[in-house]
């Protein structure tokens, strides 16, 4: 019993996955088509990015300090203290701010598209659109990928900001590492392309999140005790796809032999 209930949540899960592949696909020529929905998109952009600003203003913060606690005890017990900054530049840019705040986007707006567009759904007002000649892609699925590859971006650089002042903050105070040699060690660290990186995963992050979430809405069934498996499937999915794509993302772009720290140096 239990083995074919597995069975039959993993063969859902696939066909659901596949779904959103072509969703994505469908999307992609909408947009092409120039198939936009301004005031949704702008609706949607309200919701995605001020209202998650705080909590990853936070986030992003905390992380900062944590990092370069951990970080500068170390380096200034090497007597390579004024690395710091650039390496705590350096693990924002890359990765930590464009996956920490991607995370923080699929928990609050992944789990509320899949909510809201599940009830639509089950409550027939999906089927309602077709009926007035309105495609749920354009009016429902577009709006919201557009948030989040607009605003994820946006969000990814206040985190990235934000993190090296809070690691900035804890060097000085707790390591009596100058603002100066932080700021210097950053410049002479980070590169353009350190900076491009986290706005191009944050776009494929965002677009990820949006997709899963609005096509598990889409396709979901079974009333109210369907739209929360839906709403907790979709977030468990968005954020193994926030991962996933992060280690494709990572060995495209960083192959081979790094430089940063012997230029820094």
């Amino acid at each position: 019993m239990s083995n074919s209930k597995t069975r039959s949540s993993l063969g859902l899960w696939t066909q659901r996955f596949i779904a959103s592949l072509f969703l994505g696909g469908q999307v992609f020529i909408h947009l092409l088509q120039g198939k936009i929905h301004r005031r949704n998109t702008l609706d949607q952009m309200a919701a995605v990015g001020p209202e998650s600003l705080l909590i990853a203003l936070l986030t992003a913060s905390f992380v900062g300090m944590v990092f370069t606690i951990q970080v500068a005890r170390e380096f200034v017990t090497l007597g390579a203290g004024n690395l710091v900054g650039g390496i705590l530049a350096l693990s924002l840019s890359r990765e930590l701010s464009p996956v920490l705040t991607s995370v923080i986007v699929a928990g609050r707006v992944c789990s509320a598209f899949a909510a809201e567009l599940g009830t639509m759904r089950v409550t027939e007002q999906i089927d309602a659109l077709y009926m007035m000649k309105t495609d749920p892609v354009d009016y429902l699925v577009i709006p919201r990928v557009l948030a989040c590859c607009l605003m994820l971006p946006l969000l990814t650089i206040i985190c990235l900001i934000t993190g090296l002042a809070g690691g900035m903050l804890i060097s000085g105070s707790l390591y009596g590492i100058s603002s100066g040699a932080f700021l210097d060690s950053i410049r002479n660290f980070m590169t353009v392309w350190d900076l491009l990186s986290a706005e191009i995963k944050s776009v494929v992050f965002g677009w990820a999140i949006a997709v899963i979430g609005t096509s598990w809405g889409l396709t979901t069934t079974g009333g109210a005790k369907g739209v929360g498996q839906s709403t907790t499937t979709a977030v468990v999915t968005s954020l193994l796809a926030i991962f996933i794509l992060d280690f494709f993302l990572s060995w495209l772009m960083f192959q081979g032999a790094g430089s940063a720290v012997l230029q820094g140096a």
